[in-house]
């Protein structure tokens, strides 16, 4: 199994290095990733490698597949260094960083004004920052058989989230359906058992634009479903189980190969789960950190024209200031690293977003003054 683990991230680098100037977002102002000549995913050479032994993090499992070729590059050219992330969730990972068991952690949502405070006490006269690295569409993947172009919305989804719609159907999904032959077949919704930044980012969006009745949370509120851990399991769950529906990446369906529904977001047109329709949605974005703190503001009620509004910015949480002796050229090595065009250029191969321009050159000059 570690062989074929193995390969699968080989042959997910090789795919980003096919990577050309497409990556270039024009809806988001995004950087041309591209290098002068024309390559994709970072070679080697083009990776500074500083400090050695094992830099350890954890966090966001929408990351994963992003952070194994991440991985996989720096290990190709830092030899001395060992990168070990484990994508335990987005919780679970704050949780470690503030307790000074990781050097950074990855997070789907941004660090709260308490986390903040707490962070001071491992981050030594500084304090933990969110560094904006990955964006992308949550996909709302489902297993109906005989449907495969499903359209919902968010008022449909709160109630199928929270176990109001009980089948497939259903007079509300028929309305947004109408040539569909919808069965007569039991909605089996899946959620996150472990805390997630990707359920805070659903829940944000049911929240704003589909009436949510609970807060939003890494923590699901909702009433009813079935649960299972990390981006992974629930997708796997919407895989094998007929009638299912649930929420990730959109890596992982497209590594699944489950169907995606369209959203009816109040443009003419459903809005497909693409990287470039989540860059339209991502581009309305407004920073709301202060100083090298880099969190944004998302816009989920986004109604313009192709814009995919269900998106989420995974973040490097890490210390401004403060960090320890030991991980510090290391972990500013690997931010170094994925921040720059040649790490970012391999995320649009994997169904992520390259970050925009005006953010990716503030998180390139925020790593570089990390002491």
């Amino acid at each position: 199994m570690k062989l074929q683990r193995k390969n699968r991230v080989r042959a997910l680098a090789v795919g980003a290095l096919a990577v050309s100037g497409a990556l270039a977002l024009s809806a988001c102002g995004s950087d041309d990733t591209t290098g002068a000549g024309g390559g994709g995913a970072a070679k080697p050479s083009n990776i500074k490698c500083d400090g050695k032994g094992k830099l350890l993090a954890s966090g966001s499992s929408a990351q994963k597949n992003a952070m194994d070729v991440w991985v996989q590059n720096y290990a190709g050219a830092c030899k001395g260094t060992e990168i070990n992330y484990q994508p335990t969730g987005s919780g679970a990972g704050v949780t470690t960083f503030l307790q000074g068991q990781t050097a950074f952690a990855g997070s789907d949502s941004a660090l709260k004004p308490d986390e903040v405070t707490k962070s001071k006490q491992v981050c030594k006269g500084g304090q933990a920052i969110d560094l904006p690295m990955v964006g992308g569409p949550i996909a709302v993947g489902y297993n109906v058989p005989g449907v495969d172009n499903l359209v919902l919305d968010a008022k449909t989804l709160s109630k199928i989230f929270n176990s109001e719609i009980k089948k497939w159907n259903d007079p509300a999904i028929k309305k947004l359906n109408p040539g569909a032959k919808l069965p007569d077949l039991k909605v089996q919704p899946f959620h996150r058992s472990d805390d997630s930044g990707t359920t805070d980012n659903f829940t944000k969006y049911l929240k704003a634009a589909g009436g949510w009745k609970h807060e939003p949370a890494k923590k699901w509120e909702g009433e009813g479903g079935q649960a299972a851990s990390g981006s992974a399991g629930v997708s796997s769950q919407v895989k094998q189980t007929s009638g299912a529906i649930s929420y990730f990446e959109l890596s992982y369906a497209t590594a699944s190969k489950i169907q995606t529904a369209k959203l009816n977001t109040g443009a003419k047109e459903p809005v497909e789960a693409t990287v470039d329709n989540a860059s339209k949605a991502i581009s309305e974005a407004k920073q709301v950190g202060k100083g090298d703190d880099l969190a944004l503001d998302l816009n989920y009620t986004t109604k313009a024209e192709g814009a995919y509004p269900i998106t989420l910015v995974t973040y490097e949480i890490a210390c401004n200031k403060g960090n320890k002796a030991e991980t510090l050229p290391a972990t500013k090595s690997f931010l170094t690293y994925i921040a720059s065009k040649d790490g970012q250029s391999a995320l649009k191969a994997l169904g992520y977003a390259p970050l925009p321009t005006e953010i990716a050159d503030k998180v390139r000059a925020t790593v570089a003054k990390i002491s």
